[in-house]
C-alpha cells in the first residue's frame, strides 16, 4: 500500500484477440489491500476517483517508480525560458524556437546568447545567430545541451567552448522541501526589492538575487566574503530569499551552478535541489 504500482487485470465478460480472456493494465498508487480487493488510484486523474479490482481478476503486478514531479518534466528549453525572470531588462528576439538574448546592463553569458537547447525550425538560423550579434557588435555565444543535434550544428561550424569553465548545472527543487531543510537560528538578512528583483543582504558579507515568475523562482549571485564562509551566512540569504518567494506564490525553485563546483552542489543537494539538466556556452570563431 502506498506504492506506485501497475496491476493486470482480466476484463470479466470480455474476450481479447487470441480468444482467450481480455486484460488490461491499470497504473497508479495502490491505496487499499484487503477484503478480496485491490484498490488503485490511477496515475493522472485528478477527479479522485479510483478503481477496484477484485484479487481474483489480478493476472500480474509489480511495483514501479515514483512518477517524476512535474517539474522534472519541463524541457530544458522551457525550463531556461522561466529563468529569463532573473534579467528583468533583457531583450529578447525569437529564432523560431531559439532565443536571441542581450541585456545592456550585465555581461552574464546567460543574459547575451541564443538560447539553442531543442530545433529552431528556421532555415539558415545558424547564420541569422551570428549576423544577430555582429551587428550589436558582440561575439556570438550558444546555450545548448551537450551531445544535442545543436552541439553538434555549432560545433560543425567552427564553434568552440567559449571558456573553460565545466558545463553549468540547472537544479530544481520544491519550495516547500527547501525550507523544511533550511536549518533553524540562521543570521538575519535584510531584503531589498527593486522592481521584480529581490536582493538578500548580511551587511557586506553576503548577498543573493531572486526572481518569482508565476510559481517558478530563480536565485542567483549567492555570495559570501572568503573570509566569512561556513557561518551559515549563504544558507542565511538563501533563507530570506526562498521566504520571500513563498510568500509571493512560487512553489519551483530553480538555480544555477558551474559543474565542478563540488561544495555548491552538495549544499544545494542538501537542501533539496536535483539536476535537471546540463548546458555549455559555445562560440563563433574569432
Amino acid at each position: 500500500m502506498g506504492q506506485r504500482v501497475v496491476v493486470r487485470r482480466r476484463v470479466p465478460g470480455q474476450t481479447g484477440p487470441s480468444g482467450g480472456p481480455a486484460l488490461t493494465d491499470v497504473l497508479g498508487t495502490c491505496t487499499a489491500w484487503g477484503d478480496g480487493v485491490c484498490v488503485v488510484a490511477p496515475d493522472g486523474d485528478q477527479s479522485g476517483a479510483t478503481v477496484t479490482i477484485p484479487i481474483g481478476d489480478i493476472v500480474a503486478g509489480k511495483p514501479v517508480p515514483p512518477r517524476a514531479s512535474t517539474r522534472l518534466r519541463v524541457s530544458a528549453q522551457q525550463a531556461q525560458r522561466r529563468a529569463l525572470a532573473l534579467w528583468p531588462d533583457l531583450e529578447t528576439e525569437p529564432l523560431g524556437e531559439w532565443l536571441l538574448r542581450r541585456s545592456r546592463t550585465s555581461t552574464a553569458r546567460r543574459a547575451n546568447s541564443v538560447l539553442a537547447m531543442s530545433p529552431s525550425g528556421v532555415a539558415g538560423d545558424l547564420e541569422r545567430v551570428v549576423a544577430h550579434y555582429a551587428s550589436l557588435g558582440q561575439r556570438p555565444i550558444a546555450a545548448v545541451l551537450p551531445e544535442s543535434d545543436e552541439d553538434a550544428l555549432f560545433r560543425g561550424h567552427g564553434w568552440v567552448l567559449e571558456s573553460h569553465d565545466h558545463d553549468t548545472v540547472f537544479q530544481l527543487a520544491g519550495i516547500a522541501a527547501v525550507r523544511r531543510n533550511l536549518p533553524r537560528d540562521l543570521p538575519e538578512a535584510e531584503l531589498h526589492v527593486d522592481g521584480q528583483l529581490v536582493t538578500a543582504r548580511i551587511g557586506h558579507a553576503a548577498s543573493g538575487v531572486a526572481a518569482v515568475d508565476g510559481d517558478w523562482a530563480g536565485f542567483r549571485s549567492i555570495e559570501v566574503d572568503p573570509a566569512l564562509r561556513r557561518r551559515g551566512l549563504g544558507l542565511a540569504v538563501m533563507a530570506a530569499l526562498v521566504g520571500w518567494a513563498a510568500e509571493g506564490g512560487a512553489t519551483t525553485a530553480y538555480l544555477q551552478v558551474i559543474g565542478d563546483n563540488a561544495a555548491a552542489l552538495a549544499l544545494y543537494g542538501r537542501l533539496g535541489f536535483v539536476e535537471h539538466h546540463r548546458y555549455r556556452y559555445l562560440a563563433a570563431p574569432r
